[in-house]
């Protein structure tokens, strides 16, 4: 279904959704620095962006992949069935080649790692804005390169197979989560967990729980292209450059 197009006489409300409060600073900073764009809101969970949405009815919104109390591909899904005319752009610190076709199905309309330079993204979010697709050149490589490459049988490959709350379970076990923990982050029961991590060791070939926790925190590293300790310094990149941009002479 198409988007309405959203009125040029007005600047586009973002809701910035991430769970780390540097990064959230410095895109609200960014965003504001801009002549047609406005952070209407900010959110660093699950529930408090469901609760922003309602409160600020933006246009866009761009979330992170991994946040407290949840997943961005599952807050994506839910926003999109709440608001249908809510562009989504995922800002993420992981490897994009796993997620950005579960990031489209999901609904959202591009993808944007957080080891981008600030214009990348504000050209995301304009794409985005205007009912397109947005993704890198290279991205856009790596999805053609799923439907085209044969299917390996290479258990390293079988992520690909697991659903997106098994790789949400896989994310957390590999974090250094135990089954209670992962269940409460998620709010489901220890046997709901328990019945994930079975089919998360069927699908990857793996035969017992050690094998399962070395697998997920192995994989955990691998796929992060921005390591955790770097976000406080692009945070503050992404700042310094907002800074720096002329400020738009109308107020907001």
């Amino acid at each position: 279904m198409a988007r309405a197009a959203i009125d040029p006489g007005r600047k586009a409300r973002i809701l910035v959704v991430d769970d780390h409060p540097l990064v959230r600073s410095g895109l609200i900073h960014l965003i504001n620095g801009e002549s047609d764009l406005v952070c209407c809101g900010e959110a660093g969970s699950v529930s408090e962006a469901q609760a922003a949405i309602a409160g600020c009815r933006p246009d866009l919104a761009v979330i992170d992949l991994r946040l407290r109390g949840g997943d961005g591909l599952e807050l994506t899904k839910r926003l999109r069935a709440q608001l249908p005319e809510l562009r989504v752009l995922i800002f993420s610190q992981y490897d994009a080649s796993l997620y950005i076709e579960r990031a489209l199905r999901a609904g959202a309309l591009g993808y944007v790692a957080k080891d981008q330079a600030p214009e990348a993204l504000l050209e995301a979010i304009r794409t985005v804005l205007a009912g397109e697709v947005y993704l890198t050149r290279g991205m856009a490589a790596r999805l053609l390169r799923t439907f085209v490459r044969p299917t390996s049988r290479n258990p390293q490959e079988g992520v690909n197979n697991l659903s997106d709350r098994e790789l949400h379970v896989l994310h957390l076990l590999g974090s250094g989560m135990s089954t209670r923990e992962v269940g409460l982050e998620l709010k489901l029961s220890f046997k709901t967990i328990e019945t994930h991590r079975e089919n998360i060791k069927r699908k990857l070939g793996l035969r017992c729980a050690a094998e399962l926790v070395h697998y997920a925190t192995e994989w955990g590293r691998e796929q992060i292209c921005l390591p955790a300790e770097s976000l406080a310094g692009a945070a503050q990149r992404v700042r310094s450059e907002a800074w720096r941009r002329p400020r738009p002479g109308c107020g907001a």
